[in-house]
């Protein structure tokens, strides 16, 4: 790795120098075995919980191809497999402690989602700073990553502040370790505890997400989850947000996920009283970027990296999400909606805030508009240092190529292109 002024090359993402750290960590995980079975799953959420009760079992379908693809993967490796593998029990115990909430308090289930805001955009293409930005603005409810991870907690919980609490702690504790395993993550996509992350995490509880595809090489997950209608996860994905309003307010939401483009039917259709913002951003230079994070974590969690197949299998992906969008792009009112050019976010963050809440009809108050800049001066881009792409050297990727491949999409929104 090379560090030039605040910028940086990630020059072993090919053949990886792994830090003493790292080895040691990849060495603790050498003789993990790990057994990607329902009941193993299930069983562990039970004994975590002290709960049996799932809900309606349809999700045990879709959590066996889950399991079966991620047994597919040859190339993960114990660590990979691991934590792939304690995702899959932390989703079956947050279910059962949501199912567990609803039954105590089936009034949740009357609680109304209001005029929510929802951002939808590709990886890396401002959603994560809009997100966290507008979030800023305390009249909305937001997901901080901490709560993320266990939104429901358990029903002997007993009230104290974030700070206090275990969830918040854990969280705290996973991300100084992360810092010190893989440090650069933070200069590409920073997961601090107080950090607003997807509610992707919310619809994992009825294992229905493209979550999966992030973590490992999973086509069979893939497929299955486009042959199927994901309006009533969609649904599932709304109770929790009822049951997370009931526990906490405020009552409207900031959302996003970049699952939401190629769901933009089953989005408006579960909150149709919703504000959607669209970000929009040159595709390559989301793919560069995606794919660079994702073979740096590779090294961690895979027994080989092979940049050129992560950089094939996202480009893949990342242009079935841009056609959905454009394919689905006027089911959204025009009243309702809102297309954020990532040239334009970038030139005046605030202002494009505003944008957008004159589409939602909320007022930017003189407290709001502080509250904003207060974050942008204390978040400034690059704050970590800037991570310099190369597609054709790492990835062997011609940039013009492959943006070729997305024509249509730059004849649909007014993209502009990324040198460099």
């Amino acid at each position: 790795m090379s560090d030039l002024s605040n910028d940086i090359r990630i020059d072993d993402l090919r053949a990886p120098i792994l830090t003493p750290m790292q080895k040691m960590v990849i060495d603790g995980f050498a003789g993990a075995r790990v057994k990607f079975a329902e009941n193993e799953v299930l069983g562990q959420a039970k004994e975590r919980t002290g709960l049996s009760d799932f809900g309606p079992d349809d999700f045990r379908e879709r959590l066996g191809v889950w399991l079966q693809a991620a047994d597919e993967d040859t190339d993960l490796g114990p660590m990979g497999r691991v934590r792939l593998f304690g995702d899959m029990v932390r989703y079956a115990a947050n279910r059962l402690r949501f199912q567990d909430l609803i039954k105590r308090h089936p009034e949740i289930l009357d609680v109304e989602i209001e005029r929510p805001i929802i951002i939808a955009g590709l990886p890396r293409s401002g959603t994560t700073h809009l997100l966290n930005l507008i979030a800023a603005d305390t009249r909305l409810r937001s997901l901080p990553y901490w709560e993320s991870l266990e939104p429901i907690p358990g029903a002997d919980h007993k009230a104290c502040s974030k700070e206090e609490d275990p969830r918040y702690l854990k969280a705290a504790g996973e991300y100084q370790m992360f810092g010190t395993i893989a440090p650069l993550l933070k200069n590409m996509h920073d997961m601090t505890p107080d950090h607003v992350h997807e509610e992707i995490e919310l619809q994992a509880l009825d294992f229905s997400t493209f979550l999966p595809e992030w973590l490992a090489v999973v086509p069979r997950w893939r497929d299955y989850y486009f042959a199927h209608d994901q309006r009533p996860h969609y649904a599932y994905m709304k109770n929790v947000l009822k049951g997370l309003q009931w526990l906490r307010g405020p009552k409207q939401w900031i959302l996003k996920s970049p699952q939401h483009m190629e769901q933009l039917g089953p989005l408006i259709e579960t909150f149709p009283d919703a504000t959607v913002a669209l970000t929009h951003r040159d595709p390559v230079s989301v793919i560069a970027s995606a794919i660079t994070m994702l073979t740096y974590g590779d090294r961690m969690r895979r027994t080989k990296v092979d940049p050129p197949a992560v950089a094939a299998y996202w480009s893949e992906r990342v242009e079935r999400l841009l056609r959905a969008c454009v394919r689905d792009r006027d089911l959204l009112p025009k009243s309702q909606s809102i297309d954020v050019l990532f040239h334009e976010f970038m030139a005046d963050d605030v202002a494009m805030v505003e944008r957008i809440y004159g589409v939602a009809g909320l007022r930017m108050t003189p407290a709001a508009r502080a509250s904003l800049d207060r974050y942008m001066e204390e978040n400034p881009r690059g704050k970590h240092g800037r991570i310099v792409y190369d597609l054709k050297g790492d990835f062997g990727v011609n940039p013009d190529e492959l943006r070729a491949r997305f024509r249509f999409y730059f004849e649909r929104f007014p993209i502009r292109v990324e040198e460099g």
